[in-house]
């Protein structure tokens, strides 16, 4: 019977010089793109997701090369990559040959908000007025426009009470690069100190 403390070393094989676990390897070149993307190591486990938007916002998805990369560079395992990288809506992950998605993206809000405020119809519209090879329209879950439903999100940028006629515009003024990297613009929210004077937290403090 075979001593267990040799079996992770004959489970192992050298691959360009580099000791190798069974299981899908990643390539120099995916390794060395996934680098340059990233912050000068050490690479910290909790700033995963940050690492997952260098790679997005760089190519507008993620492929099953740079996940796997991403995952040697930082010592974790492949699922664990992929379960947080599949967790969120708004990464695009491409898996062993699957074609990559068009280069503009629009997500149309399917919350139940958006849904009364005639979501579905500009899902609809929207997908019978673009080519999906130019244009890639898809359902996402809430983005936190719920007041200004229907809400719609061009690449990163939100756009609150959408309408065809408003989000055609937006498509064609941006690149694709731009539509990727464009942060969703600062909300107008009220500071504490006018909410105060408003009567904010009066019944809490009654309580």
């Amino acid at each position: 019977m075979p001593d267990n403390a040799d079996m992770p070393a004959k489970r192992r094989r050298k691959h360009n010089g580099r000791a190798q676990a069974k299981g899908r390897q990643s390539s120099t070149a995916s390794l060395d793109s996934v680098r340059a993307l990233l912050p000068e190591p050490p690479y910290r486990r909790d700033l995963l997701i940050e690492y997952l938007h260098c790679v997005q916002d760089a190519h507008g998805y993620l492929s099953a090369d740079a996940l796997c990369a991403l995952a040697e560079l930082m010592h974790l395992s492949q699922a664990e990559v992929f379960e947080v990288a599949s967790f969120y809506a708004h990464f695009d992950i491409v898996k062993e040959g699957e074609a990559p998605p068009a280069e503009k993206t629009v997500r149309v809000c399917e919350s139940i908000s958006c849904a009364c405020f005639g979501a579905e119809a500009l899902y609809r519209a929207l997908r019978g007025h673009w080519d999906a090879r130019a244009v890639r329209i898809i359902k996402a879950p809430c983005m936190g426009l719920c007041d200004e439903a229907p809400a719609v999100m061009v690449g990163r940028r939100r756009l609150g009470h959408a309408r065809l006629e408003r989000v055609e515009p937006l498509i064609k003024s941006l690149d694709a690069r731009q539509l990727r990297a464009t942060p969703p613009p600062p909300a107008d929210a009220e500071r504490l100190d006018a909410y105060l004077r408003g009567g904010g937290y009066a019944l809490f403090a009654r309580l």
